[in-house]
């Protein structure tokens, strides 16, 4: 079957195969005839061969954690045939550590989780794969055409849980929302704080293209001034663009008792100016908290799936601003400045 595939930390290894044998049994029960895969930022960091690790024997990693499928057969019965379904990417590790053993292995503190498309695990981005039930998150039909968008929203899903679940030191009743950065993880943020009934503000460099508008349909405040020229005082601020001033300034921005929920990942080598001391003052005097957010167990799988089903599904398709075939696999893994998120598709 086809599969595409990289040697790991080797740059521009990027290559599709004509003969990759099938997923091995011991992968899981379910096997999924695949449909789709959503292409992020994390697979063109592995093509640069920044990071990535082949399962254990092997040369070659198969890409691919944004998944989307159709079931073929499911001898435990936990889906049925024809159900569409996506796989959760990572999985606990084998000691396992607390958080592992009780299945967040989205906290894992040892460092041996593996993921698909990532780490140890193969990816996603093959003719067919398999899953065990406990990694398989059924979907709506409705969502055939984005459901392989359900990895980027469990991502925030979880930053929205942990949000609420901070909130509840005292009496917490948010009202306005920042968002910084307009792509997808941002996007996908602003959509699960408007069904929150927040009032939305979203923050990216982008004048034109589809980010204003696809914000603007969401009934959110589209924005492109520094975060110190808004005039709005965010209770929560999430934080999607790693970009390390406005890191700073969305900490120095949020309301007392606000929250920041950091998901954007800085590259790091940059040394900027700033008031240390004065940031310290104003977390500890308006009790605020900045807190980290990545990956996600399934408890946030489920409401990722639960809040795309309910989503407008029109908005959940503009999102999606290039679909290619895999045949033109190579074109799908180019960047182009206006792409929101680029969908590989499995053609028939």
């Amino acid at each position: 079957m086809r599969a595409v595939t990289v040697t790991p930390k080797v740059r521009d290894s990027l290559r599709l195969v004509q003969d990759w044998p099938e997923p091995a049994a011991e992968e899981g029960v379910i096997l999924v005839e695949a449909l789709a895969v959503g292409i992020c930022g994390t697979d063109q960091e592995i093509i640069a061969g920044h990071y990535g690790e082949a399962p254990p024997g092997q040369r070659e990693l198969v890409l691919g954690h944004e998944s989307l499928g159709r079931v073929l057969e499911d001898p435990s019965g936990t889906l049925q045939p024809g159900d569409l379904v996506a796989g959760i990417v990572r999985h606990p590790d084998p000691v396992p550590c607390p958080n592992c053993a009780v299945d967040e292995w989205d906290m894992c503190r040892n460092g041996r989780y593996t993921e698909h498309g990532i780490k140890a695990l193969p990816g996603f981005a093959r003719d067919r794969w398999r899953v065990q039930p406990k990694f398989a998150i059924g979907l709506d039909p409705v969502l055939a055409p984005v459901g392989m968008l359900l990895e980027p929203t469990s991502v925030v899903a979880k930053a929205w849980d942990h949000i609420g679940r901070i909130g509840t030191r005292a009496r917490w009743e948010p009202q306005t929302a920042l968002i910084t950065g307009a792509g997808p993880i941002g996007l996908l943020a602003a959509l699960l704080a408007v069904q929150r009934g927040l009032s939305v503000h979203v923050l990216d460099r982008s004048t034109t293209g589809p980010k204003p508008d696809l914000v603007r349909a969401l009934g959110a405040t589209y924005h492109t001034e520094s975060v110190n020229e808004l005039d709005v005082e965010p209770d929560v601020v999430v934080e999607c663009t790693g970009a390390p001033t406005v890191v700073l300034d969305a900490m120095c921005k949020v309301g007392p008792t606000g929250i920041v929920c950091l998901t954007g990942v800085s590259s790091g080598g940059r040394t900027i100016d700033f008031d240390a001391g004065a940031l310290n003052r104003e977390l500890v005097l308006e009790n605020n908290v900045v807190f980290g957010s990545v990956n996600a167990n399934r408890r946030h799988w489920e409401l990722a799936a639960q809040a795309l089903a309910r989503a407008d599904q029109s908005w959940l398709n503009s999102l999606i601003t290039r679909r290619v075939p895999v045949s033109a696999y190579a074109q799908a893994y180019a960047h182009a400045d206006e792409d929101i998120k680029v969908v590989l598709e499995f053609d028939r």
